[in-house]
């Protein structure tokens, strides 16, 4: 069994997963093991949150084409459940060579660039 408690923005979380060995399986081949070069237990690292996060980023602006800052920012803010998150993945798309941001009368408009 698994227990998670936290918040998502305003929203308290609390959520407990029932694990059988074959989830406990898949959850394990997500996580990246490295051997240390001496003879103690293997280090577990998890997936990078913020390289997830990113990733999901981008996908969604890919997915719509095209869509305005303060839409955008209004996505990834929900994404990540907190406005400066929200603000600093806007940024990485802004300075991202996958992204053109184009001034759009008020707002500026951020479209995805299909490579050739």
């Amino acid at each position: 069994m698994l227990r998670i408690r936290g918040s998502i923005g305003d929203w308290p979380v609390d959520l407990t997963l029932e694990l059988d060995d074959g989830d406990w399986a898949k959850l394990g081949a997500q996580l990246q093991v490295t051997q240390p070069a001496s003879d103690s237990a293997p280090v577990i690292k998890p997936v990078n949150q913020d390289e997830a996060l990113w990733q999901i980023a981008k996908n969604l602006l890919r997915k719509a084409g095209q869509l305005t800052g303060p839409d955008l920012l209004e996505q990834l803010e929900g994404l990540t459940g907190n406005a400066v998150a929200g603000k600093r993945l806007l940024v990485r798309l802004r300075h991202s060579a996958d992204v053109k941001v184009v001034s759009g009368g008020d707002t500026p408009l951020y479209r995805w660039i299909e490579p050739a």
